[in-house]
């Protein structure tokens, strides 16, 4: 069986551990807006578009089945479905860059203050993450 592209604005249904849902808004890069709200209706799309946080997720999570789309919320223009700024801190020489709307530059640790680390999420560190587990943060 052909697995479905996931489309810009997809809501997907997230399914937690506690019989909740959490869900979240598919924006350019496979990053999804987890919203703030979560539910035990899994077809409750949020009215509020408050997020909680934005992660970068394999792209395989989208297409599996596990997290179900329940609708499509139409981005306004392109700048709507971009995510937010993340930055990357190099290892070896602990210089800090800003990645924004698929570029990279260099930045001041300042200016990396309160974004997230540029990364790419897998099923169970999000799920960690919306239950509040975040020791390997």
């Amino acid at each position: 069986m052909k697995k479905k592209k996931p489309k810009l604005g997809d809501v997907f249904a997230i399914p937690l551990p506690d019989d909740s849902y959490a869900f979240g808004r598919l924006h350019k890069e496979g990053r999804l807006a987890i919203y703030k709200e979560r539910s035990s209706d899994m077809s409750k799309i949020p009215q509020a578009t408050e997020y909680d946080f934005f992660v970068c997720v394999y792209a395989n999570l989208l297409t599996d089945g596990q997290w179900v789309v329940i609708g499509n919320i139409p981005f306004i223009n392109e700048n709507e479905a971009e995510g937010p700024p993340t930055y990357i801190k190099d290892a070896l020489d602990g210089k800090y860059f800003l990645y924004e709307r698929g570029e990279m530059r260099p930045a001041t640790e300042k200016e990396c203050k309160g974004l997230e680390v540029a990364a790419v999420w897998d099923r169970l560190h999000v799920i960690d993450r919306l239950m509040g587990t975040k020791e390997w943060l």
